[in-house]
C-alpha cells in the first residue's frame, strides 16, 4: 500500500513539473521575439547633396550614371548668355561593389580632367537591439588634369597633374523629413598654380536636406575654409539647390559659387563671391541601372 502511493505521489509530482516546463516553452516559443535592428535609410536622395559627397553609397549591384553641368557665372551678362557660354561638364559612374564599398570614376572638361573615387560606409545609423545616433563614411579620390604644359621645353612631372581629396562624411536622418551632415576635408594638390597656394587645404563642411514632398526636397552645404588655408582672393563655397525624383531619374538643380564638381576644384578654388553676383546655376541627372541583384531578392 505505501509502495502503491509513494508511486502514485512520484507520477502527480512528474506530471505536474512537466506541465509547468511545458507552459514555459509555450511562452518561450510564441512569447516576444527578440528585438532586431532597423538601419536608416535615404537620408539623402543620392550620392550627393548638391556638389558634394552625400552619406549615401550606390545600392549594392547597382550602377549610378551622373551627369553634372556647371554653367558660367550669371554676372557675366548677355554676351556670355548669363552664363550659358562658360560651362563645364563631369559625366561619371558610381557602382556598389557590396553593401558598405561604392567606387566611381569620372571625367570633367575642366582642366580635363579624369577623377576615381571609393567611399565605404563605417557606421550605420540604426535602432532597435543597436542602437548608433549617427553614420560615418570615408570618401577618398585621386584626380588626374590633361591639360597641355604651360612650357613643355621644362622638366615637367606627372606627379604635377595629380590631386586628391579625402573626407570624413558624419549623417544624420533626424525623422522622415530632415537630414544633416559634416564633412571634414583634407585636398592635396602636388603641384599649385602661385607660390601663395597651398598644397594642402582643410576645410569642414555641412549639409542639409529638408523634404517638402514625396518627390521633392531643399538641399544646401557650406564649406568654411579654416584660416590661412588659401590666398584671400578665394572664398567659402556655399550652394543652395532642389531635389526632383522622376521614376528612376534624380533631377537636382542647383545655385552655387563653386567651381566645378569635384572636391579638388570647388572647396579650394572658389574665387567667386555670392555678394558679388559670382553665382554658377548647375544641375545633375542621375539615372541607376541594376546590374546584379542582391542575393536574397534572387
Amino acid at each position: 500500500m505505501i509502495k502503491k502511493c509513494l508511486f502514485l505521489s512520484l507520477a502527480v509530482l512528474f506530471a505536474a513539473t512537466a506541465r509547468v516546463f511545458s507552459q514555459d516553452d509555450l511562452m518561450d516559443l510564441f512569447g516576444e521575439e527578440e528585438p532586431t535592428t532597423e538601419f536608416a535609410y535615404a537620408t539623402f536622395k543620392t550620392t550627393r547633396i548638391n556638389i558634394g559627397q552625400s552619406i549615401e553609397n550606390p545600392p549594392n549591384g547597382n550602377l549610378i550614371f551622373v551627369v553634372s553641368h556647371h554653367f558660367g557665372t550669371v554676372n557675366q551678362g548677355f554676351y556670355e548668355f548669363f552664363g550659358l557660354d562658360q560651362a563645364t561638364t563631369r559625366i561619371g559612374f558610381e557602382y556598389g561593389v557590396n553593401e558598405w564599398l561604392g567606387i566611381g570614376i569620372g571625367r570633367s572638361t575642366l582642366n580635363k580632367t579624369f577623377d576615381g573615387f571609393i567611399k565605404v560606409k563605417l557606421l550605420r545609423q540604426s535602432s532597435g537591439a543597436r542602437n548608433m545616433p549617427i553614420s560615418v563614411s570615408y570618401y577618398g579620390n585621386t584626380a588626374i588634369s590633361t591639360l597641355k604644359w604651360q612650357d613643355p621645353n621644362r622638366k615637367n612631372y606627372f606627379s604635377s597633374r595629380m590631386s586628391y581629396a579625402h573626407q570624413i562624411l558624419i549623417a544624420r536622418k533626424f525623422n522622415n523629413a530632415f537630414s544633416f551632415q559634416l564633412m571634414p576635408t583634407l585636398v592635396h594638390r602636388n603641384l599649385v598654380a602661385r607660390e601663395i597656394d597651398e598644397n594642402d587645404v582643410f576645410s569642414i563642411g555641412a549639409g542639409g536636406r529638408a523634404k517638402i514632398s514625396n518627390r521633392v526636397s531643399i538641399n544646401a552645404e557650406y564649406y568654411y575654409l579654416l584660416p590661412g588655408q588659401t590666398a584671400d582672393d578665394f572664398h567659402n563655397t556655399f550652394t543652395i539647390g532642389v531635389d526632383l525624383e522622376t521614376g528612376g531619374h534624380v533631377f537636382q538643380l542647383f545655385a552655387t559659387n563653386g567651381r566645378g564638381a569635384i572636391e579638388q576644384y570647388y572647396i579650394p578654388q572658389s574665387s567667386g563671391s555670392w555678394l558679388n553676383g559670382d553665382i554658377h546655376i548647375g544641375f545633375n541627372i542621375t539615372r541607376v541601372f541594376t546590374i546584379k541583384k542582391p542575393k536574397h531578392e534572387r
